[in-house]
């Protein structure tokens, strides 16, 4: 028998491509409707997934994908602080 494990897969709301969780950001909808993102992959709510890449949040601020996965209205403060986040790791 094999001891590793599988990899978890995701599939990212901006560009649609299934990838290891790891490499993915979350962002979550609590149960009193805030929307955060949650750098951890350890908090409760609701989740979505999406690629560390500018251009996939472009994506899915165009294809509304995180407000499917979310199943709510997801304000703009929300994608200007995973451009911050995204910003961050570049430096």
């Amino acid at each position: 028998m094999s001891s590793q494990k599988k990899p978890v897969l995701r599939r990212c709301t901006g560009c649609g491509e299934m990838k290891d969780k790891k490499e993915l950001i979350r962002v979550i909808r609590t149960q009193d409707g805030e929307i955060l993102a949650d750098l951890t992959g350890k908090m409760n709510g609701r989740g979505a997934y999406i690629c560390r890449n500018p251009e996939c949040l472009s994506q899915a601020v165009s294809r509304k994908g995180l407000e499917r996965s979310l199943r709510c209205k997801v304000d703009r403060k929300i994608y200007d602080d995973l451009e911050a986040i995204f910003a961050g790791q570049d430096s």
